[in-house]
């Protein structure tokens, strides 16, 4: 009988030795996960200040504008204004498309201009990041959004917007000195 005691408390007890190393299995498993994430989000931070280096900087010039468009579908904008770089002011005329958008809308826009070594490397289409075209703008919104064009020139762009306009997806603008 004293056998069979023992047997159970035995079994018992490598049962326990089981239910213990999955418990440390698991508390393992979620450190690695825990772990995983803070270097994934490590990363994904310094992507984002290696983007967002400029916003610190000064920027080389300054951007008005005032545009207007039209779009059922496919849009059409167009506008005009003036850069200021190193103390002196340059027209620019604005043309722009876009795929996705339904709406009329006018706005004014202020950006700051980054990277712009030399004066002529301002003009050329520039693109917008996706996350920066989507939305919806009802009376009189404030949006954000981050150009940039194929000289590498950025330039970050507040404006606000009178109308109604729904843009699902993105399009470019063409900005050139006249």
């Amino acid at each position: 009988m004293e056998t069979v005691r023992e047997e159970s408390l035995l079994r018992a007890g490598k049962i326990k030795i089981k239910e213990k190393q999955n418990q440390r299995r698991y508390i393992m498993n979620n450190i690695k996960k825990i772990g995983i994430l803070l270097l994934v989000l490590g990363g994904m931070t310094g992507f984002a200040q290696a983007a967002t280096r400029h916003h610190e900087s000064r920027p080389d010039a300054t951007l008005r504008l005032s545009t207007g468009g039209f779009a059922l579908g496919i849009g059409v904008s167009w506008g005009s204004g003036t850069l200021t770089y190193r103390g002196k002011n340059y027209p620019v005329k604005v043309k722009g498309l876009s795929v996705g958008r339904v709406g009329a809308t006018s706005s004014s826009a202020y950006g700051e201009v980054f990277n712009l070594k030399h004066l002529q490397d301002f003009n050329g289409h520039y693109t917008v990041s996706g996350a920066g075209t989507r939305g919806v703008t009802l009376g009189a919104g404030k949006t954000g959004t981050i150009l940039s064009n194929q000289a590498g020139v950025i330039v970050r762009v507040s404006s606000t917007q009178q109308g109604v306009a729904v843009n699902a997806t993105g399009g470019g603008v063409d900005l050139q000195l006249q």
